[in-house]
C-alpha cells in the first residue's frame, strides 16, 4: 500500500483548471522532486496533500484512508508543508515554535527548538528576535523547522530554499536528504534543475496541469 496516493484528481478554482486527473502514488521514504513552468500545477499538488485545498474530483489517500476523515490537527502533524512564502506570526520567533505546541496543549520542547535551529545555522538567541527584523532566508528557516517539530511523516516542500545564500542552500538541502535517509518522505517542488536531481528517487515534470513525465533517478 502507497504511504499516500492521488486518484485520478483535478483542481479548479473560480478562473481556470489548475490539475487534470493526477494520479501519483508515494511510497514510504521516496524523494519526489517536481518540476514544471510556473501554474504547472505543482504548489496545487501540495496544498491537496495536506488538505489545504480539496479536489474538485478524485481522492487522495494517505495509508489508504481519505484524507478527509483525518483530524485537521492530526493530519498537519503527520503531513507538514512549508510555503514559498513563509508565513510567520507573533511578536517573536519563540511565539512560530510555542504556538503549535499550545494548541496541542503541550509545553515547547526547547531542546528540540534548539537542536534544530543549530542544524539549520541558527543561534538560539533568535528566539528572542522580533519576526520583522528577520531577512528572508531567516524566515525560511524558522518557518522550515516549525514543520519539523512534530517530526512529520511528510514533508511538503515549496521552493523553501529561494531566498538562501549558496552556503545555507546547501546545508538545507542535506538536512533534508538526511531526514529522507531516516524515513522521512519527501516532495520538494523546485525550479532548480540541478536541485531537482540531487537527491530525489524520483522526478515528476508538470506541464498544464498534467504529469508530463516521470523519471526514476535511483
Amino acid at each position: 500500500m502507497s504511504l499516500l496516493e492521488m486518484q485520478k484528481v483535478s483542481y479548479q478554482n473560480e478562473k481556470k483548471l489548475i490539475l487534470q486527473e493526477i494520479s501519483l502514488k508515494v511510497a514510504a521514504g521516496d524523494f519526489i522532486s517536481l518540476v514544471g513552468p510556473s501554474g504547472s500545477g505543482k504548489s496545487t499538488i501540495l496544498k491537496l496533500c495536506c488538505h489545504l485545498l480539496s479536489p474538485t474530483q478524485g481522492k487522495i489517500l494517505f495509508k489508504g484512508k481519505d484524507i478527509k476523515q483525518y483530524n485537521p490537527l492530526d493530519l498537519r502533524r503527520r503531513i507538514a508543508y512549508c510555503a514559498q512564502t513563509p508565513y510567520l506570526f507573533g511578536e517573536t520567533v519563540e511565539d512560530n515554535f510555542s504556538f503549535p505546541y499550545l494548541i496541542r496543549k503541550q509545553k515547547i520542547d526547547l531542546a528540540r527548538v534548539q537542536t534544530l535551529l543549530s542544524r539549520f545555522n541558527l543561534d538560539g538567541k533568535i528566539l528572542k528576535n522580533r519576526v520583522q527584523s528577520l531577512s528572508g532566508g531567516e524566515k525560511q528557516r524558522i518557518a522550515l523547522i516549525r514543520t519539523l517539530l512534530f517530526k512529520p511523516e511528510i514533508l511538503l516542500l515549496d521552493e523553501v530554499t529561494s531566498a538562501l545564500d549558496v552556503a545555507n542552500t546547501e546545508l538545507v538541502e542535506k538536512e533534508i536528504y538526511t531526514l529522507n535517509q531516516t524515513g522521512m518522505t519527501i516532495l520538494w517542488v523546485t525550479h532548480s534543475p540541478e536541485q531537482s536531481r540531487k537527491y530525489a528517487n524520483i522526478l515528476l515534470s508538470l506541464e498544464q496541469g498534467k504529469i508530463k513525465t516521470r523519471e526514476v533517478l535511483k
